[in-house]
């Protein structure tokens, strides 16, 4: 369950670093409130995961889920360069998070 929790924090992470483009300095109010809402319930996600994932495990996967779909999200929606460099970037950082998944013993 912890895992779970674990991968809905950080699909929020993904909401969170997405409305924080949007914000204009924290100016537009909508897009603020959802980054903090985000923000938020990724961070209590984490918070939840590390009482039985072991912190530097979890903070790792949170942060990595994060990272891999702020990435797709920028090539999707913002035409960022989706480059056979960053796609095999993407391929280790995956494989990465698995890798953490199955040493961490839990």
């Amino acid at each position: 369950m912890s895992w779970l929790v674990l991968l809905l924090g950080g699909v929020f992470e993904i909401g969170f670093t997405t409305c924080l483009r949007y914000t204009d300095g924290f100016r537009n109010v909508s897009w603020t409130v959802g980054f903090a809402t985000c923000a938020l319930i990724s961070f209590l996600a984490l918070e939840h995961a590390t009482k039985v994932i072991p912190l530097g495990t979890a903070y790792a996967v949170w942060t990595g889920i994060g990272a891999l779909g702020t990435v797709v999200i920028g090539m999707i929606w913002f035409s960022e360069p989706a480059t056979v460099v960053r796609g095999l970037l993407i391929l280790l950082l995956v494989g990465s998070i698995v890798g953490l998944k199955i040493t961490s013993g839990h």
